[in-house]
Order: structure tokens, then sequence, then C-alpha cells
């Protein structure tokens, strides 16, 4: 019995070392895995406590920075630009009876002047977008703006019709250029502020109309039509020093990869502004179809691409076309005035020996002239004011359907007031029309393709602007109605088209990409 209890006990021990020795393996084996496990737990910690890098958009730094002295400075130097293409638009309204006197010229010959101006800026509209996009907005401005100064300067100096509108042409090509300051101004500007400043970029366009108007009224009659050309060009001059100021589109420097560049400006307008830069860095992807007109017409784009085609051929075609009908209808004596003096009854004719019979502006016809500039920019706050309250597109059935209505009033006998009245409530409505468009296009687009979008909608509506003297000015002198009543169609059918627009954009942040 002895033996065998001891036997057990000795067996028991012998299992129960086993048991604590196979424990121990166990353990060992089981350790390192818990040392990785602890370890991975300790490496991974931090990572759950760092956030991640803060980054922000062009879009996002605009709206922190907000609006300030260097959007003063940007709408004051961009919006004369305004000055200096309306001075070189408007020219021809003022110049026109002069050419017409000192070289013999039909109406079709006064109208083809208008006609190669426009198609000097259709040519070159699609072209200095295409430049815009790919290469910058600021060079193509400058650019513009030059060669449109070089080639004004040199229309004074022509010695014959043939070289006036070869000229005039170049003249059209590089306000093409200018029109990119539009896009160029858009970009920097918050989206809260758009909707008020656009607008009132209008103002320097009436300034620009009536300085050459001024002109028109003081420097013709005692110097000629050529010294007021060459004074013209001044504003001009003066512009091209005052770009310097202005940097570079921070949207389009980021599109093609420029972040550095983007970020210096942000920082140059952050401090003119007096305010703070978003935290973090700027990041946005380069846009590789920078300049790509397949975008233009793309399911996502095209029907919005077609139908804003037509809305800017109207809106040129209605606008000049009552710039130009104002001053066939002024100077030609057309209209059905029922008090109208012995200067307005003389009718405008051709002489059976074929000689051209000249009536040049009186005074009260400049006066005329200038009181319907004003209505360029009267009626701004009813502009801001439908813009803000019913959008862009609304805004643009409602004005184009009042400028169909006035412009076939018209027609109807009145006084001499009454007509100056109408023009002038014309002029209005056309003019915010067209500052509308202008919105509307900068803020639809995105930024790969906005300068071309631009380009190409200032083209076709360059391809009004070479209709409209056809109309204003050739069949004006045959029939007052049936020059009038195109110009009525084109607006009703607009404001269809302007309904029919896909996107609405008031209060819409602009698009880098697609």
């Amino acid at each position: 019995m002895g033996s065998v209890g001891r036997q057990r006990r000795s067996s028991m021990k012998t299992q129960l070392v086993s048991a604590i020795q196979l424990e121990e393996v166990e353990m060992e084996v089981n350790n390192p895995h818990q040392e990785v496990n602890s370890l991975y737990q300790e490496v991974n910690k931090p990572h759950q406590e760092v956030k991640e890098p803060q980054t922000y958009s062009v879009e996002e730094a605009v709206e922190t920075i907000g609006f300030g002295r260097f959007h003063i400075l940007l709408f004051v130097i961009m919006g004369s630009a305004s000055i200096a293409e309306a001075m070189e638009i408007m020219l021809l309204a003022v110049v026109s009876p002069e050419i017409r006197c000192e070289w013999h010229l039909d109406d079709w010959e006064v109208a083809l002047v208008s006609t190669m101006v426009f198609a000097g800026f259709m040519v070159c509209g699609v072209l200095s977008g295409y430049v815009a996009d790919r290469y910058g907005r600021w060079k193509v401005v400058f650019g513009g703006s030059l060669w449109a100064a070089y080639f004004s300067l040199l229309t004074s100096f022509s010695p014959s019709y043939g070289w006036f509108i070869f000229l005039r042409l170049m003249v059209g090509c590089g306000v093409a250029g200018c029109s990119q300051g539009f896009v160029l101004k858009t970009e920097f500007i918050p989206a809260s502020y758009r909707s008020y400043l656009l607008p009132l970029a209008s103002i320097f366009w009436m300034v620009g109309s009536m300085l050459i108007i001024l002109l028109g009224m003081t420097v013709v009659p005692t110097l000629g039509w050529r010294w007021m050309i060459r004074l013209s060009v001044i504003p001009s001059v003066i512009l091209l020093l005052l770009f310097q100021l202005i940097p570079e589109s921070a949207r389009y420097n980021v599109s093609a990869g420029n972040v550095q560049a983007a970020v210096e400006t942000l920082q140059r307008i952050a401090r003119m502004n007096k305010a703070s830069m978003p935290p973090g860095s700027l990041v946005e992807p380069v846009v590789k179809d920078r300049g790509s007109w397949r975008l233009l017409i793309s399911p996502a784009f095209r029907r919005t691409s077609l139908l804003l085609w037509y809305s800017w051929f109207v809106a040129s075609f209605s606008y000049y076309g009552s710039v130009l009908s104002s001053s066939e209808l002024l100077e030609k004596n057309l209209l059905c005035v029922t008090d109208a003096d012995a200067e307005h009854q003389q009718k405008h004719s051709h002489p059976e020996d074929g000689l051209c019979y000249c009536i040049p502006f009186g005074f009260s016809d400049y006066q005329t002239l200038l009181i319907s500039c004003l209505g360029e920019v009267a009626l701004i706050p009813l502009n801001i004011f439908l813009l803000n309250v019913f959008g862009r597109k609304l805004s643009m059935v409602l004005l184009e359907l009042m400028a169909a209505l006035f412009f076939m009033l018209v027609n109807i006998c009145s006084t001499m007031l009454g007509f100056t009245i109408l023009l002038f409530l014309i002029r209005s409505l056309v003019s915010m029309n067209f500052n509308v468009v202008y919105i509307y296009t900068a803020e639809v687009y995105p930024t790969a393709v906005r300068s071309l979008g631009m380009g190409f909608c200032t083209s076709f509506s360059r391809i009004g602007g070479m209709i409209a003297p056809f109309i204003a000015q050739v069949l004006m002198s045959h029939s007052v109605i049936l020059a009038l009543l195109p110009f009525t169609v084109a607006c009703v059918l607009c404001a269809v088209g302007a309904f029919l627009l896909p996107i609405e954009t008031k209060g819409r942040a602009l698009l880098q990409s697609s």
C-alpha cells in the first residue's frame, strides 16, 4: 500500500510539473503575439488622434477674404476698360455722318463700317477666349487694349474709306481681348457681391459713351473727326499703365497648376483687404482640358451653350440696333415728331446727281444721345433688384419682353421729349439685359472654359452687331416699322430661350471644373 501511494503521489507530481511546463511553453508562444498586438495598438493610437491636414479651395479663399480695398481697385480699373471699349464702339454712331459726307458714302457703306468692327470682334472673340484659358486672362486683356489703342490711332490717319474700314476691323479684334476683363473681374469677386458690382460696371460704359459724344459735340465742329479719334485714345493709354496693379486670376493659376502664384495673389488680396486667409494649404486638382471647346457642347452644357449663343446674338443685335437706330433717326430726321422744329423737318435724301446729302448732328441731336446714354445706368437699382429677387433667367425674360414692346412704340408719333424718353427706356432695357447675360455666362461655365465660353458668346453677339447696322442704317431709310420689327421679334424669341435655360446661377459658387 505504501509503495502504491508513493507511486501515485510521484505520478501526480509528474503530471503537475508537466502541466506547469506546458503552461509556460504556451505563455512563451503567446507572449510575442501579445507584444506585437500591444505594439500595434501603441503605433496606431497616435494616428487616431492626429487630424487630417487642412486644405481650402480658391472659392473658399475668395469668400473668406471677402470684399475690400482690392475689389474697389479691381472694380475701378477693370471698369475703366469698359470706358475705352465703349468709346471705340460708340465712336461709330458719332463719326458716321462725318465720313458719309467726306467720302460721299451710300447707306450700305456706312453700315459696313460698323459691320467690319464687329467682324473683327467675332473672329478674335473665340481666339482671345482660347488664349485666355490657356495662357491667362491678364495677358489677353492687356494685349487687346494695346492692340485696339494702336489701330484706333491709325484710323485717324486713314487716307480713304478702304483704309478706314480695314483699320476699324483691326480695332474690333483688339476690343475682343478687352472683353476678357469681365471674366478676370468676376473670378475675384465674392458670390454675394457679384449681383451688385457687375451691373454697376455699366456706369463705366455710360461714361465712355458720354465722353465720345462730348468729344463729338466739342471737337468735331472745330478740329474734325480725326482729332476726335486721336483724343479718344488717351483713356486707353492711361489704362495700360493701371493694368499693372491687377494680378492674374488666382482661379486661372490654380487650373494651370501654378498653385504658388495663386497663393501669393490671394495673400496679396488678404493684406489689401486687411483680412485673413483660410487655415491650411490651397489644394485643387490641375485641370487638363483647359480651353477645350468640346466641353461647351458636352451633354452637361450643350443646351445652355446653344441658348446662350442666341441670347448673346440678340443682346448685341438689340443694343447696337437701338444705338445706331437713334443715330440714324436723328441724322435723317425720320421720326414722326409732332412738334418738330425747322431743323428736324428737313429729311435726308439723295439728289439725282448721286451726291450724298449731308446733315451733320446738331447740338440738340447730341443732347438727345447724351440723355439716352443715361439710360445705361438710370435703372441699375432695378437691375440689381431683378437679379437678387428673380434670379438671372427670369430677369432676362422680363427685360427682353419689355424691350420688344418699347421697340414697337418708336413707330408712334410723339413729341421730341416723348421720343427722348422712349429712347432712354430702350437703352436702359437692352443695357440691363446685356448686364444679365454677361453675369450669367461668367457664372455658368467652369474655370476650365470660362474665357472660351465667353469668347464664343461674344463672337455670336458680334454677328448680331454685324447685322444690326444694315437693319438700323439701311432698311431704316425705307421703312421705320420694317426696321424695328426684326428687333422686336428677336427679343420675344430670346425671352422664350432664356426661360428654357436649364441652370439658374443665382447665389451659386463658380465652378472650377465640370
